[in-house]
């Protein structure tokens, strides 16, 4: 008896021993195994980056495995790593697939394996999923500065650095105008992809200038201008931006946003009388397809490939909000949609370009948002461009297909 419980000892032992290996082979060791993806570069090491939080972070790169807090995050990715953007995300929120269908579908058809990247909800909603995280071992998981809060009251970022997985925050969405180069900076560096990121950012400050370049140098009157966000993604008015956001792009396209000495962050919303005390000459519509959350809504389906004249058709119904009536902008049919997905992506400064022509039509007749965008898809992306992007009610107003 007294050996069968000296090998029963010893078998305990070693069964304890070889989980406390495995697990630190897991989480201390993960990527020492070949893994599908990028190839380290044995050289590698760590390096220190400073996130859009002002955080100090220690990550091993070139990252190989990557969470993407934010689906939309692929926009960057995309333009990172061309060949196969996917070849590094090994998780990602489901955001793209609802909220930008008609994206999704285009990388879907050129690289099917996007079908299996396995997805999870937000920070934000509660619904993430630590322990699926862990188990997918990345190098590291970008999060939008809008979880912060989440995070920090769920301790997350303290359970996935005690394994060793950093979080590293950016923001294309809440200070998208000084946010933008740094986060794609963030990702060029982590990703080893750091000309490729310079080139990237040097094309959209060269297409932000032949907009501000002409506004600072002629100082054109600015006609008042209502951002009308994510027109038919509910019933709710008059959801807007403030001095951020959609809200800067319109200032910098030479026009005067109505809400920004309303809405005092980025996001907010004015009453109706607000509205029309404010006697916009322009009503912007943000909007997308987005089926997945209203389906049949009044949202105008712009984007990838849409149907112009079915977009064309939705448009014509807010003219007769009550908030519109009896403006400018309801005289003159100066009611445009555009794609709202430019709110949260490095794409903004296409948005930048279109506002300006539908604001100031003399000063940019020979400036084409789609030949930027298109040019933006032949240099950068994997996908092919499709106009569809943005649709308005006033006769000659849209770009060139």
């Amino acid at each position: 008896m007294a050996i069968q419980r000296r090998w029963a000892g010893a078998l305990i032992t070693i069964f304890i021993a070889g989980a406390v290996l495995t697990a630190w082979f897991f989480f201390a060791g993960r990527g020492a195994a070949p893994e599908p993806g990028v190839a380290r570069d044995p050289s590698a090491g760590t390096t220190t980056v400073t996130d859009l939080l002002g955080r100090q972070v220690q990550v091993r790169v070139p990252v190989q495995r990557v969470i993407l807090g934010e689906g939309r995050q692929l926009y960057l990715v995309a333009a990172l790593d061309t060949e196969n953007p996917l070849q590094r995300i090994v998780g990602w929120r489901k955001d793209l697939i609802q909220a930008d269908p008609d994206t999704y579908a285009a990388y879907l058809r050129k690289f099917p394996e996007i079908a299996g990247i396995p997805t999870f909800g937000g920070f934000e909603e509660g619904t993430f999923d630590i322990e699926q995280a862990i188990a997918h071992k990345p190098d590291v998981i970008f999060l939008n500065i809008e979880a912060q809060r989440a995070t920090e009251d769920s301790r997350y970022i303290e359970k996935l650095d005690a394994l060793g997985i950093p979080v590293v925050y950016v923001d294309f969405r809440h200070h998208p105008v000084e946010n933008a180069e740094p986060t794609m900076r963030l990702f060029g560096k982590l990703f080893g992809k750091e000309q490729r990121a310079e080139d990237f950012i040097a094309f959209r400050t060269r297409q932000i200038r032949r907009v501000t370049d002409i506004i600072e140098a002629r100082q054109p009157q600015r006609p008042k201008v209502f951002i009308e966000r994510i027109g038919g993604y509910s019933q709710d008015c008059c959801l807007s931006f403030g001095n951020e956001n959609f809200g800067k792009f319109v200032e910098m396209a030479g026009g005067s946003n109505v809400a920004k000495a309303v809405i005092p962050g980025t996001f907010g919303q004015l009453n109706p009388e607000q509205v029309v005390a404010a006697n916009p000459a322009h009503v912007v519509v943000t909007s997308a397809n987005w089926e997945a959350y209203a389906p049949g809504g009044a949202w105008v389906g712009v984007g990838p490939g849409a149907d112009m004249d079915e977009a064309r058709r939705k448009l014509q119904a807010y003219p007769q909000r009550a908030a519109y009536t009896g403006s400018p902008a309801s005289r003159d049919r100066a009611f445009h949609a555009i794609w709202h997905q430019f709110y949260n992506s490095p794409y903004e400064f296409v948005a930048i370009q279109q506002l300006a022509k539908w604001f100031h039509p003399e000063l940019f007749s020979d400036l084409d948002p789609d030949a930027t965008f298109r040019e933006l898809h032949e240099r950068f992306l994997p996908v092919e461009y499709r106009s569809g992007y943005f649709v308005s009610l006033r006769a000659g107003a849209e770009a060139r297909p």
